[in-house]
């Protein structure tokens, strides 16, 4: 498409759509989409790229004597040569920690992104870390200095989160380089009124006349004031240039399994489907008939079909799809009479296959977005699966079978869903085996979501059924963008060579989505294919064209623009270890299940050990023993530790099949911000809690008490404390905690009267009432969905469950953080 008044082309498939990318690229064609032959062609060059990293040696340099005094700041010019010009803040990252000596690692608050060293003007405007940063915010200038900083270069990207404010554009002229199609942004280079210079290929482009006009000061004559040059994040209404055919409208159809295992769930879902009424609605059964309901405006009931598995047919030729607003009293007596028409099912056995299929038949003609809720492992007809599950060997410590697909069947579902912008999203509610390995491909390869709620009961887990309800809440009124393409450039020099996250990958640098929430995220790794030393810049970024669900066409565009530096010292000052510790669980994860569980851990062990090497021998000139690492990186250790103990990743420790694997998807998926929580969840004590530091948000008081470190000693039995693991809330009550907060806050006189099960804290009107639940509103808050919480007493059972997550000392795994250290040390000795 042309936004500069040139003729172009007019497009003729989503790969150009968005514009292109250099001139002579090669796409892969669209009409190749379906065929598993191509992905199968990315992922296997994905992997080896990545193993290749993961595996690299560990240098052999250090020798285990013992410890000297480490040297205090005024000894730290000399030792980190060449940074006697470099900011303060820089020096503090890079000051050399012995994790043998400094224990008290953590910060007070929650680790913050690093600022990238740019100046205060282009800080100002450079794009938001919440929606995209790098692992490294100094970029080296070489591939040869990238690799000896042992550390990964990629992109973690949260493109459609929800934004309080977006600059929203309307403009006949959307303007781009006619080169390398970059969007304009606040990093380019206007020569004069006329001129502007592109960030990522440097191509001189012409200012188009409309752009000369201000819309915000309505002035004429600075283009560079433009709001597109004035805001890293803005989102374009696009026009007909950037559309294949008419937008497609928001089409919903949901996939129910109705055998009898889902009775009761079908009641408590359909209640949360009356509350949130969709624009296109269709629904499918399935059990060991499929069957599926006919809605028209001629008829004054429903009426059902069953359809046969052997020749899965569409069972009308008219009224697949209804509109919501002209059938409403017949959408709500079918949601009334839903929950009594299986009642008396005793079938044991799920068609899933065939109902999905005939879900692609009913969606193809419009796209849209189908909603399956499964509750067991399907056995019948196309798709069906058969047990893969060890029980016996789900503490193994010599590997884990079956993480991979036990047939291609849903992969290649999903890429015809792909084809014709059909989204798959998945609830999964079971108690039993559902081969989640398998299933779960219909929504990783057609950009879907999946929801896992292992042991769910809607009586006898009131726990899980709370969750389930906030996340059907938030999955049904939640943005949501059809039919979208993701595409992410990048300066010249660099190159993307792998992605992660749910997605069809269309060519080197574009993601098909056909739907696209903003709850999902992607990861990107990256290389450096020729030197950047001409550049003093290095720019990334991601343009997102997608259809609202009030049919417009729009184009989100997030820029980020970091520092080329050729000193390693520089790079590790820069060094995100957030980010970096996600994609290293990201590629992880790829490992163990192309090669094994085992060698994917034992990668994340050689990371550290790399990083420590190089920072020792290259950066850091003191001659110091013990464990030395720049302090940006201080806390890497104990997230990979971290790692090592998460359900995806763990050994010697009971972990059903299904939940390893949905911890895995939840890697490939999840935000930073969420990931990390579940990863190093944070810990406060609540019952000593003062109003210093306090922030005063819309005259309510939010207590900020300090972060403490995951470890049983910081937990005592005479206090109260919180653990936010981003999905849920423990708030643990010790024996000896003080009467006053368990009166003041939980509302019960003394420790023996608290319940043994507990999920609310009541609104009680006392200081520390309202103190408390102000600081949990606080971090509910900063999440998309909503966190339950649960009240534990300093019991046997409950005890365990809390003190799982205490990563530094707990005894699951073969590591306590002392044992990682020291197997860390003899492994760089």
């Amino acid at each position: 498409s042309s936004s500069t008044g040139s003729a172009s082309p007019v497009p003729n498939s989503y790969d150009n759509l968005e514009g292109g990318s250099y001139p002579g690229t090669t796409h892969i064609p669209f009409h190749l989409k379906r065929h598993k032959y191509v992905l199968f062609l990315f992922t296997t060059l994905y992997n080896k790229t990545s193993i290749r990293f993961l595996v690299q040696p560990s240098f052999k340099t250090f020798d285990v004597s013992p410890l000297q005094p480490f040297p205090n700041m005024s000894q730290l010019s000399a030792a980190l040569g060449g940074l006697s010009g470099v900011p303060e803040l820089e020096v503090a990252a890079l000051r050399p920690v012995n994790l043998l000596q400094e224990r008290d690692l953590l910060p007070h608050r929650p680790l913050e992104a690093p600022e990238p060293n740019l100046s205060p003007d282009l800080k100002k405007v450079n794009c938001c870390p919440q929606s995209f940063r790098c692992t490294l915010t100094s970029i080296p200038q070489t591939q040869a200095l990238l690799t000896k900083a042992r550390l990964p270069l990629g992109l973690l990207l949260h493109p459609f989160r929800d934004l309080q404010q977006l600059p929203v554009i309307t403009s006949n002229t959307i303007v781009r380089c006619r080169s390398c199609r970059t969007y304009i942004n606040p990093f380019v280079t206007f020569l004069d009124q006329r001129r502007w210079k592109c960030n990522l290929c440097y191509r001189v482009n012409d200012v188009p006349d409309e752009f000369m006009y201000n819309p915000v000061t309505r002035s004429y004559g600075e283009p560079h004031k433009r709001p597109e040059v004035q805001n890293a994040t803005v989102e374009f209404i696009a026009s007909s240039d950037y559309m294949l055919r008419p937008p497609q409208p928001a089409a919903y159809l949901f996939v129910l399994d109705v055998s009898h295992n889902a009775v009761e769930l079908n009641d408590k879902l359909i209640t949360n489907l009356k509350l949130y009424f969709i624009q296109f609605f269709e629904i499918v059964f399935n059990d060991t008939d499929l069957h599926h309901c006919k809605i028209t405006m001629n008829l004054s009931v429903i009426q059902m079909s069953v359809l046969l598995f052997s020749d899965i047919f569409i069972p009308s030729h008219d009224s697949l799809m209804v509109n919501l607003k002209e059938s409403k009293e017949l959408v709500k007596d079918l949601l009334t009479s839903l929950p009594g028409m299986f009642s008396e099912s005793k079938e044991t056995h799920s068609a899933l296959g065939p109902a999905l299929q005939a879900a692609f038949k009913l969606m193809t003609p419009t796209g849209g977005r189908v909603t399956v809720f499964q509750t067991q492992l399907p056995t019948i007809g196309a798709g069906s699966l058969q047990s893969r599950e060890d029980p016996n060997q789900r503490s193994s410590t010599k590997g884990v079978q079956h993480l991979g697909p036990a047939t291609d069947f849903y992969k290649k579902l999903a890429l015809d869903c792909s084809g014709q912008q059909i989204g798959v999203d998945l609830f999964l509610l079971s108690s039993q085996y559902t081969d989640l390995a398998s299933l779960s491909c219909i929504s990783k390869y057609s950009a879907g979501s999946i929801f896992y709620y292992p042991s769910f009961h809607c009586t006898q887990n009131p726990t899980q059924l709370e969750k389930f309800q906030k996340d059907l809440e938030r999955y049904l009124t939640r943005k949501i963008g059809f039919e979208a393409v993701m595409r992410i450039r990048c300066t010249k020099g660099l190159s993307i060579h792998t992605f992660h996250g749910n997605f069809f990958v269309r060519s080197t640098d574009l993601l098909s989505l056909a739907n696209v929430n903003p709850d999902s995220a992607f990861a990107v790794q990256m290389s450096i294919d020729d030197s950047l030393a001409d550049s003093s810049l290095a720019c990334f970024q991601a343009a997102l064209l997608y259809t609202s669900s009030k049919g417009k066409r729009r184009i989100r565009v997030h820029t980020l623009c970091l520092p080329v530096v050729n000193q390693l010292s520089d790079v590790y000052a820069g060094a995100d270890v957030q980010a970096i510790t996600c994609l290293l669980a990201d590629m992880a994860i790829d490992r163990s299940i192309t090669s094994s569980l085992s060698d994917a851990r034992d990668a994340l062990t050689n990371a550290v050990v790399d990083l420590m090497s190089a920072y020792k021998n290259n950066v850091c000139n003191l001659q110091q023993s013990g464990l030395v690492v720049a302090a940006s990186m201080r806390l890497f250790p104990v997230y990979i530790l971290s790692l090592l103990k998460q359900k995806a990743l763990r050994t010697g420790t009971s972990t059903r099949l299904d939940e390893r694997v949905f911890a895995m998807c939840e890697f490939k998926t999840q935000p930073l911000q969420q990931l990390m929580r579940m990863v190093h969840p944070d810990l406060y004590r609540l019952d000593d809690m003062s109003d210093q530091g306090a922030l005063h948000l819309n005259d309510t008081v939010v207590p900020q008490p300090h972060l403490l470190h995951l470890s049983a000693d910081r937990v005592t039995r005479d206090g109260a404390f919180l653990l936010d693991c981003g999905n849920v809330f423990y708030l643990w009550i010790g024996k000896s905690c003080d009467h006053l907060f368990i009166q003041d806050v939980l509302g019960f006189p003394d420790y023996a009267s608290i319940p043994a099960t507990m999920t609310h804290i009541p609104e009680l009107e006392t200081l520390l009432s309202e103190r408390v639940r102000a600081f949990l509103d606080w971090l509910q808050d900063k999440r998309a969905f909503s966190s339950t919480l649960t009240v534990m007493k300093d019991n046997s059972s409950a005890k365990a469950s809390f003190f799982q997550y205490l990563v530094e000392d707990r005894s699951e795994g073969p590591f306590s953080y002392n044992e990682f250290l020291q197997h860390i040390q003899q492994q760089m000795s």
